[in-house]
């Protein structure tokens, strides 16, 4: 008897282990595979194709690189401005768009949650022409005579780098709104009940019950918008093509250039890669250790 229920157990063990199988050898091919090919190559250099082993020749390359090092200054100022100011957006609305007292929230749900639908670069596109000196942005500010003369959003460095968070902003808040809205409406409404029976104001409620509640979500989408800042590349590129100068170039541009625009030089692309990797791990982990996070 015991015989025939071990075989029965192996036998669904294997059954669940073809089942998976495929998915397993799908990921290993197209996520782990790639990935050791281009650490691989991080080790090699030469231009094109005519590539040969060097060490850690690229790596030292990295560390006296200016360019790279205004890349990772523009992507970490998005990072710091743009990240807490998306976060802090995102669970506002999400918290006014959870009062049952608001009607048409269908409407307004599906309307602040549209723009991460949409193509990055059709909507960058868009936010080019809208930003523009003669742009709809411009425009409409001179005729309420709130300027003199139109903003260089684009080609003013300081201006271009405001385009940019405006733009990301507007994309991802609404993503990330959706994350916080199915949060709140997992909270029990009658610790509310009890806040107010003991006289608690709404701002209290907020900051005392609402955002100690949220902790995991607000860790969830910090981690998950600092590693989409870091891979920063569609709205520069289409956008403000890095410039003026490099003052809005960001780290994956500066890979995108390295690869095709430049002579292509493949084995540092994947090393300027490979240190969004290590940035990604450290910020997740300082964040995770700020959150008090010991799971």
């Amino acid at each position: 008897m015991r015989a025939v229920n071990h075989t029965i157990r192996n036998r669904a063990k294997l059954t669940g282990w073809l089942f998976i199988a495929g998915a397993v050898l799908m990921i290993c091919l197209f996520y782990f595979y790639p990935m050791i090919q281009a650490l691989l190559l991080s080790f090699k250099t030469g231009a094109g194709a005519n590539l040969h082993f060097d060490g850690l020749a690229n790596y030292k390359r990295l560390l006296s690189d200016k360019t790279f090092f205004t890349a990772v200054k523009n992507t970490f100022l998005f990072l710091i401005v743009q990240v807490p100011v998306m976060i802090v957006f995102a669970m506002m609305i999400s918290v006014l768009l959870n009062d049952s007292k608001l009607r048409f929230k269908g409407f307004f749900r599906t309307a602040i949650f549209l723009p991460c639908v949409t193509s990055l670069v059709a909507y960058s596109v868009v936010f080019k022409y809208l930003f523009g000196n003669d742009g709809l942005i411009n425009l409409a500010l001179l005729n309420m005579h709130i300027l003199s003369e139109p903003i260089q959003w684009i080609s003013d460095p300081f201006w271009a780098k405001v385009t940019i968070i405006i733009a990301i902003t507007w994309r991802w808040t609404g993503y990330n709104m959706i994350f916080f809205l199915s949060s709140l409406q997992n909270i029990d409404s009658s610790i509310y009940e009890a806040a107010r029976i003991d006289g608690a104001s709404g701002p209290r409620q907020f900051f005392s019950i609402t955002v100690p509640l949220l902790k995991p979500i607000i860790l969830f989408t910090s981690i998950t918008s600092t590693i989409g800042t870091l891979q920063l590349f569609d709205e520069i590129m289409n956008i403000t093509k890095g410039g003026p100068g490099n003052a809005t170039l960001s780290i994956s541009q500066y890979i995108y250039n390295l690869s095709f625009k430049y002579t292509p030089d493949f084995g540092y692309a994947a090393t300027v890669s490979y240190s969004i990797v290590i940035m990604i791990i450290v910020l997740a982990f300082l964040q995770i250790k700020l959150a008090g996070d010991d799971k």
